[in-house]
């Protein structure tokens, strides 16, 4: 119980959380980018199934590439000006580049290792990939036509102050294309700061059902990664990955947890 209060206590101070994760991301970017773990995020499966048509190449990622996909087809990606903030290992970046056909796709993120990876395994026309802040984005004012974001901010240190910033690059009528979760002492204050944002609110959706749908359909490959961890990091692996018995899996599956996801679009002053 003192390990659980302390690491609640902990993850509750923005900076430290931000500079935690931080350190956790990469450190997965060392330990497996052997094993080209394109995806950081937790799966996602509709009822009957998406059947999206998938290159050869996808098709292991089905279930992170659908949530990806679930969120990106909120607005039309064609000719856009496109920017990704905390892009991972850029799967999803490489998906809907080539998918959807962007004019540019933009995808930033914290961790220098892991842009690193992503700038030598997706070379593709029309995507670039730059280390940045998500909380201070290094974009001049209204440079993009839509700006997505999944399941990142409980990692950021200020969700308010990552917001503002969307709105400030998204050009007039441009939409934010956004999934997330949340713990339930922590759903008020993501409301409140979502209410707050200079945004216009277009589409919300819990996706509870759909993302444990995606981790029981993944649940043997995640835990063939984690065994792959230091015995003493296989724990915050399991919840990482949202294995079955994890604390992750079994709040989405209580309701202790709230996946969803969002559309939200900059109004014209």
């Amino acid at each position: 119980m003192w390990r659980v209060t302390v690491l609640g206590f902990l993850f509750s101070i923005g900076p430290i959380r931000k500079g935690i994760w931080r350190l956790w991301y990469s450190f997965l970017t060392r330990r497996l980018r052997q094993e080209q773990v394109l995806f950081l995020n937790y799966a996602f499966e509709e009822e009957p199934a998406m059947e999206i048509p998938l290159q050869a190449g996808d098709e292991s990622n089905r279930t992170y590439i659908q949530l990806y996909h679930h969120v990106a087809t909120q607005a039309d990606l064609a000719g856009k000006h496109v920017l990704e903030v905390s892009c991972g290992h850029g799967g999803g970046a490489s998906y809907l580049t080539r998918t959807f056909r962007p004019v540019q796709y933009m995808a930033l993120d914290l961790n220098p290792r892991g842009i690193d990876f992503c700038q030598q395994h997706h070379r593709i026309d029309g995507l670039a990939f730059v280390q940045g802040d998500a909380e201070n984005l290094p974009f001049p004012e209204s440079t993009f036509d839509v700006v997505l974001n999944v399941e990142a901010s409980h990692c950021y240190a200020t969700l308010p102050r990552f917001l503002g910033e969307v709105a400030r690059v998204l050009r007039p009528g441009g939409k934010f294309l956004y999934a997330d979760f949340r713990f339930r002492d922590g759903l008020a204050e993501w409301d409140k700061a979502l209410d707050a944002a200079p945004l216009r609110m277009v589409r919300k959706r819990n996706i509870n059902a759909e993302v444990l749908r995606g981790l029981n359909r993944n649940s043997a490959r995640s835990v063939d990664l984690v065994t792959q961890l230091p015995k003493f990091m296989q724990a915050l692996g399991r919840d990482f990955a949202g294995i079955k018995g994890s604390r992750i899996y079994i709040g989405l599956e209580k309701g202790e947890i709230t996946y969803r996801s969002y559309c939200f679009e900059k109004v014209a002053e």
